[in-house]
C-alpha cells in the first residue's frame, strides 16, 4: 500500500495546473510545439525554481503538477504562457489570447490527492481513447518508468508515496496506474474552480509581471506597447475583461478587442 503519511510538509506545496485553450481549439499543432513547450517549462522551472511531479500534454489542453516551494506559481505559470503564446502566435501567423480563463490552478491538499490526481494526468491519453497510459509519448509517465530520457520531472516525491526501495517504488506505482479513477479527493475535476483576484491584488500582479510601478504607465504608452501589454494581462488567472477595465482605467472595449484579436 501507499504510504500516505510521507513528506506531508512538501505535498503542500503541491498545485495541480491545466491549462487549457480558447473555443476548444488545439495549443499543439505538431510535435515540434510539444518540443517547444518542454523547452519553456525547464526554462522557467529553472528561472523561479520550482520542480514538475506530474505532466501530460494534450491536443488542447496541458495538465501538470508542480511543487513550489517558493510560491512563486502565478509568476512562473504567466512567464511559460507569454513564452509559448509568442512563439505559437509567430509560427502561425495569428494574433491574442490562446489559454481560455488564462489557467486553472488548485492546491493538491494531501497525499492520497497527490496520488490520485497523478494518475488522473496520466490516464488522459487512455480516457480520450488515443493510447495505452505507458505507450503516450507526451507524458510523465514515460519518465517514471524509465523510458524517456526527458528528465523534467522530479520523480521522488510521488515514489516516495510508494517506497523507499526504487524498484519496489516503479512496480507500485505501475500497478497504481492500472486502476481506472476518475475521482481526485472526493470530487470530479469539473468542480473545482478559478479562484477570484480582488483589484488590489491584480494590481500587485499586474505590476510585478510588467515590471512597472505605476499602473497608469500602461495607458500612457503607445498603442502597440500598451495591448502588448494587456494581452500579457489577460493571461492571468482569476480575472475578466470588467475588472482589468477597471482596475487599469481603460474602457472595456478596447480591453475586449485586444482579447479576441482586433486590436
Amino acid at each position: 500500500m501507499p504510504r500516505y503519511n510521507r513528506n506531508y510538509n512538501e505535498i503542500t506545496h503541491l498545485y495541480h495546473i491545466i491549462v487549457r485553450a480558447t473555443n476548444q481549439q488545439d495549443i499543439f499543432y505538431e510535435n515540434q510545439d510539444r518540443c517547444k513547450f518542454l523547452k519553456e517549462i525547464q526554462t522557467t522551472k529553472e528561472k523561479y525554481e520550482y520542480e514538475i511531479c506530474a505532466y501530460c500534454f494534450m491536443d488542447n489542453h496541458v495538465h501538470l503538477v508542480i511543487y513550489d516551494k517558493n510560491q512563486n506559481i502565478s509568476t512562473a505559470m504567466q512567464s511559460l504562457l507569454i513564452r509559448y503564446v509568442a512563439y505559437f502566435n509567430k509560427k502561425y501567423e495569428r494574433n491574442g489570447s490562446l489559454a481560455q480563463n488564462r489557467f486553472f490552478s488548485r492546491n493538491i491538499v494531501n497525499p492520497k490527492d497527490f496520488l490520485n490526481v497523478c494518475r488522473y494526468i496520466h490516464q488522459n491519453p487512455m480516457k480520450a481513447h488515443m493510447t495505452k497510459t505507458e505507450e503516450y509519448q507526451w507524458s510523465s509517465y514515460q519518465e517514471y518508468i524509465k523510458k524517456s530520457t526527458n528528465n523534467l520531472v522530479n520523480t521522488e516525491l510521488l515514489f516516495n508515496q510508494f517506497s523507499n526501495n526504487p524498484e519496489e517504488a516503479i512496480q507500485q506505482f505501475i500497478e497504481f496506474h492500472q486502476k481506472v479513477e476518475n475521482i481526485m479527493d472526493g470530487k470530479d475535476i469539473t468542480e473545482y474552480e478559478m479562484e477570484k483576484l480582488t483589484d488590489d491584488q491584480l494590481r500587485e500582479i499586474i505590476l510585478k509581471l510588467l515590471k512597472i510601478d505605476n499602473i497608469n504607465k500602461i495607458k500612457e504608452t503607445g498603442v502597440k506597447t500598451r495591448n502588448e501589454m494587456i494581452r500579457n494581462i489577460l493571461m492571468i488567472k482569476g480575472t475578466n475583461c470588467n475588472q482589468i477595465s477597471r482596475v487599469i482605467g481603460i474602457g472595456r472595449k478596447v480591453i475586449k478587442a485586444v482579447e479576441q484579436g482586433k486590436s
